[in-house]
C-alpha cells in the first residue's frame, strides 16, 4: 500500500469539508427530535421512564436495521454517496415530520425507527465522502465531520431551551434541516482526489472485511467507546434535570438544565476536531487511549456532583462531553486505514451497525440502574466499556 502524502493539496478540499460537515450537522438533528422533549411525551401519553426511553432505543435499532442492510448489499460502496446522501436524508426527514400525526407510543416507534434506518445512509457515507478529499489530514477531517454531526444531535435540546419551543418546533426544525442537508450534498458535494474504486456488488465482502485482524481489532476498540458514548449522551440532560430538582426541591431550573445538557452534548464538536488534530500529530491509538480514559474517569465521578450546585456539576459534564466523543472518528479512520480500499464504505457501515445494537441495551440499562441504585451510581457501569477499549487498542497499537 503505498504511503500517504505528506499533506493535502486541492484547493477545494475545505471547502468540500465545509459542505459535508454542515450537512451532517443539519441531517443529524433528528437523531435526537423525540429525545428531547421525552419529558413531553411522557406527560402526554402517560409514559413510563422505560417507555420514554424507547423513543431513543429503537432509532439505534433503526439505524442498526438500515446499516445491517446497507453492508449486507454494499450500498455503500455501490451507490454513489453523493446520492445515497441525500434520498436518505430526505425521508428521514419526512419519517420524522411523521412523528407529529402519531397519537400514542406504538404509532411514533414506528416513525423514529424509519427515522434510525434511513440515517444509516446519511452518517456512515459521510465519512467516506470526507476521505476522498483528505488522506494525510483524514484524522482531522473525519474528527470535524462527526464534530459537525455531535453538535447537530445536541441542537434539539438547543431548541428545546427556546421559551415558548413545544413538540411541533423540535420536531419541524429537525426535519427542515435534513431537508436542507439532503440539498447541500447533492448539489454541493463533489468527489475528491482521493476515490475508493467502485466495487460490484458481493456477497463475500462482509466475510473479507471481518477476517481482517486489524478491523477486528479497531472494532473491539469502538465497542467499548459506544458501551458508554449514546447512553452518556441520552441520559446526562435528564441527569442534569433531576440533579437540578434534587438540589432545589422544584423544576424551576428546567431550562438551565437543557442548555447545560445541549452544551454537555455540543462541546464534544471541539473535541472531535481537537481528537482529529491530536491524532493526526501524536497517534491514533495514543488519542483514543486518552480519551477513554478521561471519560471513564468522568462516567465514576459525576454521580458525587449529583444533587449538588450546578458549579460542581457543570464541569465535570463537560469535561465528559467533550472527551466521550473526542475519539470517536478515529476509530472510523482506524477501519478505512485498515481494509482494502474497494471495502471502506461495507466496512465503516458493519462497524456502525455492530456498535449502534451494542448502544441499544445500554440505553435502556441506565434507567433501570437508576431506579434501583438512584442517579448518583447509575452512570458508573459506562466506564467498564472505555477500560476495555483501551485494552483491545494497546494490541492495535502494537501491530
Amino acid at each position: 500500500m503505498a504511503a500517504p502524502p505528506a499533506t493535502d493539496t486541492h484547493p477545494s478540499r475545505w471547502r468540500q469539508l465545509g459542505v459535508i460537515a454542515v450537512a451532517e450537522l443539519l441531517g443529524m438533528s433528528l437523531w435526537f427530535a423525540a429525545s428531547a422533549v421525552s419529558a413531553q411525551y411522557q406527560t402526554q401519553w402517560s409514559l413510563t421512564s422505560s417507555e420514554a426511553a424507547w423513543l431513543t432505543t429503537i432509532v439505534q435499532l433503526g439505524f442498526v436495521g438500515g446499516t445491517a442492510l446497507s453492508a449486507l448489499l454494499n450500498l455503500a460502496d455501490v451507490i454513489p454517496t453523493r446520492c445515497l446522501f441525500a434520498v436518505s436524508a430526505l425521508v428521514a426527514a419526512a419519517a420524522n415530520a411523521m412523528m407529529l400525526t402519531a397519537a400514542a407510543l406504538p404509532a411514533a416507534l414506528v416513525w423514529r425507527f424509519c427515522t434510525g434506518f434511513c440515517l444509516a445512509g446519511v452518517y456512515p457515507p459521510a465519512m467516506k465522502m470526507v476521505a476522498t478529499w483528505f488522506q494525510a489530514r483524514r484524522g482531522l477531517a473525519v474528527g470535524t465531520v462527526v464534530g459537525a454531526l455531535t453538535v447537530g444531535k445536541a441542537l434539539p435540546f438547543l431548541v428545546k431551551a427556546i421559551p415558548g419551543a413545544t413538540i411541533v418546533n423540535v420536531t419541524l426544525s429537525a426535519s427542515a434541516g435534513a431537508l436542507v442537508a439532503a440539498v447541500l450534498v447533492y448539489v454541493g458535494y463533489r468527489e475528491g482526489p482521493y476515490p475508493f474504486p467502485p466495487r460490484k456488488f458481493s456477497w463475500g465482502l462482509v466475510g473479507d472485511v471481518v477476517r481482517e485482524r486489524r478491523w477486528r481489532l479497531a472494532m473491539g476498540g469502538y465497542l467499548g467507546h459506544m458501551w458508554e458514548l449514546y447512553a452518556a449522551w441520552t441520559w446526562l440532560p435528564v441527569f442534569i434535570a433531576a440533579s437540578v430538582v434534587a438540589h432545589d426541591g422544584n423544576a424551576s431550573g428546567a431550562r438551565a438544565a437543557s442548555v447545560i445538557g445541549f452544551l454537555a452534548l455540543a462541546v464534544g464538536g471541539i473535541g472531535c476536531v481537537w481528537g482529529g488534530i491530536a491524532a493526526d500529530r501524536h497517534g491514533r491509538a495514543w488519542l483514543v487511549n486518552l480519551a477513554m480514559g478521561i471519560s471513564g474517569s468522568c462516567a465514576l465521578l459525576i454521580g458525587l456532583a449529583f444533587g449538588r450546585s450546578l458549579w460542581l456539576l457543570t464541569p465535570i459534564a463537560l469535561v465528559w462531553g467533550f472527551f466521550v466523543i473526542a475519539d470517536s472518528a478515529q476509530f472510523s479512520v482506524m477501519v478505512t486505514e485498515s481494509v482494502p480500499p474497494h471495502a471502506v464504505g461495507t466496512a465503516l457501515t458493519l462497524q456502525t451497525s455492530a456498535g449502534f445494537l451494542l448502544t441499544a441495551g445500554v440505553i435502556q440499562l441506565v434507567p433501570m440502574l437508576a431506579g434501583w441504585w438512584g442517579w448518583a451510581w447509575a452512570f458508573a457501569v459506562l466506564a467498564a466499556g472505555p477500560g476495555a477499549g483501551m485494552l483491545v487498542v494497546r494490541k492495535l497499537r502494537r501491530l
